[in-house]
């Protein structure tokens, strides 16, 4: 029975990639989500930000943290509170393996350039 749920479940998967890739709308059904569709994890999201506004709450994908926005730290769950910064930025903050643990790894998107160039 477990084996037959997991050709299936194999089968699926494989449809539905496949259909992902021969798409020109580069939507898919497990990956390459748009935000504000339910995801697991943020590799299935085309932000690469899947949120959660509780632990309680759906996951879904969202857009990344902008300048001076908060942000998470990479979390063992690839689910976030607070998404990572878009591309060029840091989250700047205190981390610990704790946070990375239940998730509470939080800082500030900042530009590392412009702080180069503040503080010279």
């Amino acid at each position: 029975m477990m084996r037959a749920v997991l050709v299936i479940a194999m089968c699926l998967m494989a449809t539905a990639l496949a259909t992902t890739l021969q798409t020109t709308d580069k939507r898919g059904i497990i990956i390459n989500l748009n935000n504000g569709e339910l995801c697991a994890i943020s590799a299935q999201c085309k932000s690469s930000c899947c949120h959660r506004k509780s632990a309680t709450s759906l996951a879904r994908c969202a857009p990344q943290s902008a300048e001076s926005e908060i942000c998470s730290k990479k979390s063992l769950y690839a689910t976030y509170y607070h998404c990572t910064c878009e591309a060029g930025l840091k989250c700047e903050g205190d981390w610990s393996i704790g946070g990375s643990i239940v998730n509470s790894n939080f800082g500030t998107c900042v530009d590392p350039h412009r702080a180069k160039t503040i503080n010279n």
